[in-house]
Formats: structure tokens, C-alpha cells, sequence
């Protein structure tokens, strides 16, 4: 008994340690975003940086509002694509993929997710931006090359949290759709996807997090120009790829303008998921 005792002491302080390390860790990075960006901030002045149209480090010009706009688009794309072909492809998975082939298919999504971004942005840059050229005549690098992309390497996430979702949902629930008469698509459909929303929602918030904060395979087919899109096929510039591109030769005031984007985009992303996960709380 004392050794058992003993035993269930140490986990619950292994556990603790984690626990407070990973706070520890989030307090540490907002410590040193807000206190290297607000002062920076303060000195460009909130307007200009946030809601300015020109970006010229050279003249000491900061405005991030066109790679706001450009993070907001090939973001929101991505989702629209893959949101409904991950639940989608979750959903046959879980009802009605037979066992012969679900097996091989699950580990094809996991090798789909286990890809490096860079390999996802060479493909892009060798077979979908030429694809892209030569049908609408442009160069190809795009708001929507890099949300295909981008759909596809969030895809897994989506895919496999849903899926993880709808096989935890009690098998009684299908039992007693079938046993009222519904048919086996209007069960799954209308019976156990409601059920396992909570789980679904989540998939996306994870799958959002990846898309917005992805930036070696964007850099590499997005165009990245700095100018507020006025179509899918114009070429755009997103948050992270801002700071990938010019954090290695930045100093002085453009390198703390970098830390500055850094927190925006920890903002926007912190904001977004507190909207999520109050949109998910309601719809328990």
C-alpha cells in the first residue's frame, strides 16, 4: 500500500511539473513578445503599423495591413477547402470505408501528414503554380496556390481529430437512429456528426492554427507582395512569411518591427481560438 502510495505521489508531481513547465513556457514567450513589440509599437504608432498600406524598411515605413489581409485570405481558402473533405473523408472512414481498405487509408493520411512543409511548397512550386499559369495566364503564385497547398497539408489534422471524434461517439446512438427508421447515412449524418461536434470543432481550430502559421511552403508559392489582393490569382505576403523572409539580415528598428509582427499574429491567432472554443462551449 505505501508503495503504491508512493507511486501515485510521484506521477501526480511528474504531472504537476508538466503542467507548470507548460505554463511556464507560455508566460515566457508572451513576456518576451509583448515587452520587445509594445514599445516598438508605441514608437510607429498602433494605426500606422496595424492598419498601414506601405512596407519599406529602408525609410523606417512599417505598415502590416496587407499581410494581415493576406494571412486572412489564404487562411479562410484553405479552410473552405478542406473543412467539408476532412469531414467528409472522416466520416467515411469511421461508417462506411470497408475494413479491407480502411487500414491502408488511415496510414496514407498519417504519411500525408508526417510530409515536410517544404516538400509541400516544392510540389506547389513545380506542379500546381505552372498548372495555375498556364490556365489563367499569370505567373501562377497566388492567393490560391498556396490555399490548395495549404488545404491539403491541414488535411490529416482535420481528418484524423474528426474521425478520433465520431468513433467516440456511444455506438448506441447509431443503434437507435436504426432502430427508429433512419436510414444508415441519415444516422451518421444527422445523429452521430452532431455528437461528435465538439471533437470536429476542434479539429479545425488545430487545422487553422497550422494553415495560419505555415510559412516555408506559402514563401515559396504565394507571390510574396506586399499589396492588398484584389483577386484569388494576385500574389500576397502573410505575417510569418514577412518575418522569414527578412528576420536573417534585419537590425535595429526593422528586426523589433519584426518581433512587433510576431506578437500580431500571436494576437490573432490567441483571439481567434478564445472565438472558436466559446463557439464550441455554446454548442454543447
Amino acid at each position: 500500500m505505501k508503495i503504491s502510495t508512493l507511486r501515485e505521489s510521484l506521477f501526480e508531481c511528474l504531472f504537476a511539473f508538466c503542467a507548470i513547465f507548460c505554463l511556464f513556457a507560455v508566460g515566457m514567450i508572451c513576456f518576451f513578445l509583448f515587452g520587445n513589440a509594445i514599445p516598438t509599437i508605441a514608437h510607429i504608432g498602433l494605426f500606422d503599423f496595424i492598419f498601414g498600406f506601405e512596407w519599406y524598411p529602408e525609410e523606417e515605413v512599417f505598415g502590416i495591413f496587407p499581410m494581415i489581409i493576406g494571412s486572412l485570405y489564404i487562411t479562410a481558402l484553405s479552410l473552405v477547402f478542406s473543412v467539408p473533405l476532412g469531414i467528409s473523408c472522416a466520416v467515411f472512414l469511421s461508417y462506411f470505408c470497408p475494413k479491407s481498405i480502411k487500414r491502408y487509408a488511415i496510414l496514407a493520411i498519417e504519411l500525408l501528414g508526417a510530409i515536410p512543409s517544404v516538400v509541400y511548397g516544392f510540389f506547389g512550386l513545380v506542379v500546381l503554380v505552372p498548372f495555375i499559369s498556364d490556365i489563367f495566364a499569370i505567373s501562377g503564385k497566388s492567393i490560391l496556390a498556396a490555399s490548395i497547398i495549404l488545404s491539403i497539408m491541414i488535411l490529416p489534422t482535420i481528418i484524423l481529430l474528426s474521425k478520433v471524434g465520431i468513433d467516440s461517439v456511444p455506438r448506441i446512438y447509431f443503434e437507435a437512429a436504426l432502430g427508429l427508421g433512419a436510414s444508415k447515412q441519415r444516422s451518421v449524418f444527422f445523429v452521430l456528426v452532431p455528437a461528435a461536434k465538439s471533437a470536429i470543432l476542434a479539429s479545425v481550430i488545430l487545422g487553422f492554427g497550422r494553415a495560419i502559421g505555415e510559412a516555408m511552403a506559402v514563401i515559396m508559392i504565394a507571390g510574396n507582395q506586399v499589396q492588398i489582393p484584389s483577386s484569388l490569382l494576385d500574389g500576397v505576403r502573410t505575417l510569418t512569411t514577412n518575418i522569414v523572409i527578412e528576420m536573417g539580415y534585419a537590425q535595429g528598428l526593422q528586426r523589433e518591427v519584426l518581433i512587433a509582427n510576431a506578437l500580431v499574429l500571436f494576437v490573432f491567432v490567441l483571439g481567434i481560438n478564445l472565438c472558436f472554443n466559446a463557439l464550441k462551449e455554446k454548442s454543447r
